[in-house]
Order: C-alpha cells, then sequence, then structure tokens
C-alpha cells in the first residue's frame, strides 16, 4: 500500500531533509510540497539537491492544501505549526517537526516560548522506554528536538536502571549551523564561524532544556534538573552531546556498560561502539543512526557518555520518518538508512 504524504516549510534544511529521505521511501508518494515566504518557486532553485523533485513547484502552507494527504510533515517554525494542525482531518497523521506539541507542562511552555500551550501530542523517540507502543496507530505525533534526541539516547538507560542520581546532570553539546535554520543570520556567515567555536544559550536558558528534563524524569520516576550548555561548531551539520551525571553508590563500570548494552542491543539506530572507540559527527552524516560510548570516572563518581547524531536525520526529519513508519505499521527502517558518509 502506497501512502501520500504532504511536506510544509519545504524550503527549510528540516523540510528539504524530509524530502530527501521520502523520495527514496518505498511506500510513500509525495504529494504538496508547500512554503511560505516562497511559495510559487521551483523546488530545484532553494534545494538543489533534490534532483528527482526539482520541478515541482511550491505551493503555500494552508490548511486545504494540506488536506487529503494521508501522512502531513509540519517543519515550520516554533508556535506556527499549532494553528495548522488544529484544521487538519482527525484521521490524517499529523507528524510536527516543531516544538509546539512535545511538551506537558504549559507553564515550561510559556516561560521557554511566551504563547500559549497547544498541547501534547505522543513523543517520536521510540528508543525510550513505552514510547514504540504509543506510537503504534497514533494519527498526532511530535518529533523531539535535535539536542534532546542526543541527550535522552544519552542518559536514559542510566536513570532507567536506577543507576544516576537525579539532581547533578551536565550537559554540554555541540552542534553544526543548520540547527538554527536557514533564515540568514550575521553570526551564522561562513567567516564568523569557520575556525572557532562560542557558547549561547548559556545559563539554563535553552528552550531545550525543559523537553530535556521531562523526558529524564519520566525516565528516572523523579524529577530530574539538568545543566545544559550547548556550543555552535565550525561544520553544517551533526551533534556531539557529552553527558556526565553522579552514580549511585555501589555502581561501577560494568554495571553501567551492561545497562546501556542491554537497552540499545535490539535498536537498529542507536549503537554502543566497542569499548575504546568515540563518537564522531563524521560517522553519521545523513544517517538515522547514533552512536554512543560510555565511561566511568571514578574518582569523580560520575559517568561521561558521548552520543553523536546527525541533527536534520536522526534529530529531526529521519525521527520523523521512523516514527511515521511505526504509527502506519511499516518496517520502521523503511526510507531510512543506517550508514553514514565518509570522508
Amino acid at each position: 500500500m502506497t501512502f501520500t504524504a504532504a511536506v510544509s516549510g519545504a524550503s527549510g534544511y528540516a523540510g528539504g531533509e524530509l524530502l530527501r529521505l521520502l523520495a527514496n521511501h518505498p511506500d510513500i508518494e509525495i504529494g504538496a510540497i508547500t512554503a511560505h515566504s516562497n511559495a510559487g518557486a521551483r523546488l530545484g532553485d532553494v534545494q538543489p539537491h533534490l534532483h528527482s523533485l526539482a520541478d515541482r513547484v511550491l505551493q503555500e502552507t494552508t490548511p486545504d492544501v494540506l488536506t487529503g494527504h494521508d501522512v502531513v510533515f509540519l517543519a515550520l517554525p516554533h508556535g506556527a505549526s499549532a494553528e495548522v494542525a488544529a484544521q487538519l482531518p482527525a484521521d490524517t497523521l499529523v507528524i510536527d517537526a516543531g516544538a509546539d506539541h512535545r511538551l506537558e507542562d504549559p507553564a515550561a511552555w510559556t516561560k521557554f516560548y511566551g504563547s500559549a500551550h497547544a498541547g501534547t501530542w505522543p513523543y517520536g523517540l521510540p528508543e525510550l522506554p513505552g514510547h514504540r507502543a504509543g506510537l503504534a496507530g497514533a494519527r498526532r505525533i511530535a518529533v523531539p528536538g535535535c539536542y534532546p534526541t542526543s541527550v535522552l539516547l544519552a542518559l536514559c538507560p542510566g536513570f532507567v536502571a536506577g543507576l544516576l542520581e537525579s539532581d547533578d546532570v551536565v550537559v554540554v553539546s555541540a552542534s553544526g549551523t543548520s540547527g538554527a535554520g536557514k533564515a540568514v543570520k550575521p553570526h551564522l556567515l561562513g567567516s564568523e564561524v569557520m575556525g572557532g567555536m562560542s557558547p549561547y544559550g548559556v545559563g539554563g536558558g535553552h528552550r531545550h532544556t525543559p523537553e530535556m528534563e521531562q523526558g529524564l524524569s519520566r525516565a528516572a520516576g523523579k524529577r530530574v534538573s539538568l545543566s545544559f550548555t550547548p556550543t555552535l561548531a565550525p561544520m553544517a551539520r551533526g551533534i556531539l552531546t557529552t553527558a556526565t551525571a553522579r552514580v549511585t553508590p555501589g555502581t561501577g563500570y560494568a554495571r553501567l556498560r551492561q545497562a546501556w548494552e542491554d537497552a540499545y542491543a535490539a535498536e537498529p539506530f542507536v549503537r554502543m561502539l566497542p569499548e575504546g572507540q568515540w563518537p564522531t559527527t563524521k560517522a553519521v552524516l545523513g544517517s538515522n543512526h547514533a552512536n554512543l560510548q560510555l565511561a566511568f570516572d571514578d574518582h569523580a563518581g560520575r559517568v561521561i557518555v558521548s552520543c553523536v547524531i546527525d541533527n536534520l536525520t536522526k534529530g529531526t526529519a529521519g525521527g520523523a520518518v521512523q516514527s511515521m513508519n511505526i504509527a502506519l505499521g511499516l518496517d520502521e527502517t523503511a526510507g531510512l538508512t543506517i550508514q553514514g558518509i565518509a570522508p
């Protein structure tokens, strides 16, 4: 059976990545492709890498254009998805790649995003305990943020196993510039970014912080607080997250390693690397894969977990397609690749 899919925000990085994946999906026929300021443009002029779709014309993003498809992907700015989604039929599978439907706490949404909370949808990170079952048959799905994807994959096994303390979690992540979107910003110009790194959103101000705490708290069964510092790296795409937490008394390396290996042993897109091999963003470029490695700092009593993902694939579009596959009852890996690109 073939399903029709519409992609909104198709001129942006997330929308372009969705189209790249869907164009190779055996069970998907791409329908409407929409945008806002680029409506009326030829897709090949704004996404020149999408050769098979180059002559398609971007339509306006309206409920009328999107209605009638089996699946609608909303790759829209934060705060823009909810209004569109509310006007789509209940039996349409709507997958929001923005933040509008990720948070459970309305107060956290208002604090970090400054608008009314639109409600909470099933969370599209199937590797977390219980989430895959919640996606099966769903008709509304919220795709996780790219940073939370890497952080939750890095730390949730330890919290689920009861091996980590909940009050001293520290995360530092480096992301490529595509994470900031496609709009022109002076501080993201090549001459500003190349050859250097810089932090931003320091001091608990990054919008993904409550999403990370929400996921970790669910895994732990109690409140988890963390300090998160994102940094901008001189690369187009990719995330390297280094997450640390204090371990519970009596927990050592072997027990930690076993917990992570058990958690991901059957997962097609998450891999614990062999001992001694550390993740590199290059190894997951263009793939829906996450690579992890773990160390135990006995002196500090802390676990250190490094996780790499491609922020546009596993961190956004790949996670959306993976969730779609589960919701529609398709092979979870359909249209996705485990292999990275080198050099």
